[in-house]
């Protein structure tokens, strides 16, 4: 019996019934995690669902790598962008600080 544990949505690969990306399990796999130390990182998927993934990795390789490229670039512009500026900052304070009077 063939059983699928991962799916492809907008952004990227996820095991399926879960929000866990696949790129987590492949960072830790890639760093030499075992699968027993991987599943016990998510404790919402079973074993089976770590080696699955794993599987699905090694089988679709160039895919899921270039999926992970892109990702890792985003976060990394994402990463370094500059912080928000002290005027904006200012600004979501004294909203902050507003919101409560309204409500009283």
């Amino acid at each position: 019996m063939d059983r699928s544990f991962v799916e492809r949505r907008e952004n990227g690969f996820y095991l399926i019934g879960s929000r866990v990306p696949l790129d987590c399990i492949v960072r830790e796999y890639r760093k030499g995690e075992p699968p027993e130390a991987i599943r016990f990182h998510y404790p919402t998927l079973s074993l089976e669902q770590v080696y699955g993934a794993i599987t699905f990795y090694l089988g679709h390789q160039n895919e899921v790598e270039s999926v992970i490229a892109k990702r890792e670039r985003v976060e990394d512009a994402f990463r370094d962008s500059p912080p928000v500026s002290s005027d904006v900052r200012q600004k979501l304070e004294r909203v902050r600080h507003e919101l409560p009077e309204q409500r009283t």
